[in-house]
């Protein structure tokens, strides 16, 4: 067989050498046919004892879930949970039987088709991925309903004949990776997602080698074909020539040497050689995120998405989270991460994200109602969110984070509703702490060319780098038509995160990097020359970006660090990073 390379979108470092084991969509099998009117409730009761089926079957997935399983599969299951109990899945495909004479199958693929493409309209990365786990739910309920549930081999060790395995799919569900368990898995391969998607987190979390977003590597891969993954670069080597093979596999060995020296890093202070302290946070989307944070040695959450409680409630506007249950949630990180600060982010979602689904969605998501203009709009739902916050900060060190403001009149009504807040705990007499950090994320190019603005009302700031990058440069990069002018080495992106940093400095207000350059090694020394003091990452890209930590001078680095963002020319601009990694 010709050796031919994919490349997709790197979202979990390392090397995975094995044979592709091919997971077939049960949706691809779909029969569609009508229904008799005399049979349509038999075939109603067809569909409910399949979702039944998966019902118990995620709880017993969640009640054997071993107890070194990463928490990100637990808290999965939840969703997949939430989703499969929703009205939208549990309860409109019997209606479509009913109404139209739809078959269980053709009903179901036939809501789940409809829903995708509302996602679709999503423009949060994060949210719009979310699409893939009531797809994966589905697909779930699919393989009950035609009886393709699918049996994964299990094999040992790297030679001819027992090659270690590689799963490519068009979409591999958090649930399906427990089934790996057990087996001799070591990557994954899909056709879809992106850096926020569930398979990215997970892979990250376990700390595996993936790429995705690669379109048709499910077709194109033949089973048992060897494959290589190279995660760094997010590339896919399929049917290697026997030099390629040993050439990976030596960088193989390499790495998994160095992991283990990372390990004896946990406890090691963060402090460069000049005696720099660096703080070290993690990026946290649940709370149960918080034992995989200590266990890195975070120093406390820098960004927790508090998206996720919202998450599951499909076309219930009705039904969002109570103030009770986001405090039982914020409250569980907060003890979880036993005395650490924790940074909550208030709702980062709008009209153009599924708390409704029901609602009408702009033309341009991107530039409409959305994060705190959204809550400003609706200030009975923020201020619920508020409330459950500041009733979670009698527990702990809490930090208030706001995403995607841009006027001073934002700030003013924020901070204005914040004290709302706290009046309205008062006359209840519920406990908060009275007086919390209050921050805003600057991930719009004005506000980072308005700091002053933000300076004088708020306690620290923290730069969204993910959406400073697309709203700079006009891309959404999970458009893969544009994917390629994402660059967080632009010298517009590298002029506005420096510009924040030294205005931090000046005032003498922490500032912190919660998106993926925080997380990138091969920027952490170019972060550092520019001043930054606070990463905030995944907990397992925590120990990677300590060792570079450990190992720069920035007295060295600093006078790189300005050459470079004089510059203007790409190639420079690039050379000059990678020339830090010899400081």
């Amino acid at each position: 067989m010709t050796s031919f390379t994919l490349h997709g979108i790197p979202v979990s470092r390392g090397i995975a050498i094995g044979r592709a084991h091919l997971l077939t969509p049960a949706a691809l099998d779909v029969k569609h046919y009508l229904i008799p009117q005399e049979q349509v409730e038999a075939e109603v009761a067809r569909l409910q004892n399949a979702i039944a089926t998966v019902h118990k079957g995620l709880q017993t997935l969640w009640t054997d879930l071993p107890k070194d399983a990463p928490t990100e599969l637990g808290a999965f299951i939840d969703v997949h949970v939430l989703i499969l109990s929703d009205p939208m899945i549990s309860e409109e495909p019997l209606d479509i039987i009913r109404t139209r004479h739809y078959n269980a199958e053709w009903a179901l693929v036939t809501q789940i088709d409809e829903l995708s493409a509302q996602f679709d309209e999503i423009e949060d990365i994060y949210l719009r991925e979310r699409k893939a786990d009531i797809q994966q739910v589905a697909e779930r309920v699919l393989k009950v309903l035609t009886g393709s549930a699918q049996s994964f081999p299990k094999s040992v060790g790297l030679d001819e004949t027992n090659a270690q395995m590689i799963v490519v799919a068009h979409d591999i569900s958090p649930s399906d990776m427990l089934q790996f368990r057990d087996r001799s898995f070591s990557g994954f391969i899909t056709d879809v997602g992106g850096q926020n998607s569930h398979t990215a987190i997970v892979a990250r979390s376990l700390d595996i080698p993936a790429a995705v977003g690669l379109s048709n590597a499910s077709s194109l891969i033949e089973q048992d074909d060897w494959v290589i993954i190279d995660g760094d670069a997010g590339v896919v080597i399929v049917a290697p020539s026997s030099l390629v093979l040993e050439q990976y596999r030596e960088r193989q060995i390499s790495m998994l040497r160095a992991r283990k020296k990372l390990s004896k890093l946990k406890k090691t202070p963060s402090v460069t050689m000049d005696g720099t302290p660096i703080s070290l946070l993690a990026n946290i989307e649940l709370p149960d995120d918080c034992p995989a944070a200590l266990e890195a040695g975070a120093h406390g959450v820098g960004l927790f998405r508090s998206e996720f409680l919202f998450m599951g409630r499909i076309g219930q506007g009705n039904k969002l989270p109570s103030e009770d249950e986001q405090f039982e949630a914020y409250r569980k990180a907060i003890l979880g991460m036993k005395g650490r600060p924790v940074t909550i982010r208030t709702l980062d979602s709008g009209a153009d994200k599924p708390l409704d689904t029901t609602e009408h969605t702009a033309l341009n998501p991107a530039l409409g109602l959305r994060a705190i203009r959204f809550c400003l709009a609706e200030p009975q739902l923020f201020l619920t969110q508020l409330r459950a916050i500041l009733r979670a900060s009698a527990y702990g060190p809490v930090h208030l984070l706001i995403p995607m403001m841009a006027h001073a009149f934002e700030i003013d009504q924020t901070l204005a509703m914040i004290e709302q807040a706290k009046a309205q705990l008062r006359e209840a007499n519920k406990k908060f702490a009275p007086s919390i950090p209050i921050g805003a994320m600057i991930e719009i190019p004005a506000a980072a060319l308005a700091l002053p603005m933000f300076i004088k009302r708020v306690d620290f700031l923290s730069i969204g780098t993910n959406d400073l990058i697309q709203y700079t440069l006009a891309i959404d990069r999970v458009d893969h038509e544009v994917a390629h002018l994402y660059n967080p080495l632009h010298p517009a992106i590298l002029q506005l995160i420096s510009m924040t940093i030294n205005a931090g400095k000046k005032a003498g207000i922490p500032v912190a990097v919660c998106g993926e350059m925080a997380g990138d090694t091969k920027l952490t020394r170019l972060l550092l020359g520019m001043g930054l003091r606070a990463f905030s990452m995944y907990p397992a890209q925590l120990l990677s970006v300590k060792q570079e930590i450990l190992n720069s001078d920035i007295t060295l680095i600093e006078p790189q660090v300005k050459r470079i963002l004089k510059s203007v020319e790409p190639t420079n601009i690039t050379l000059g990073v990678e020339r830090l990694r010899s400081f």
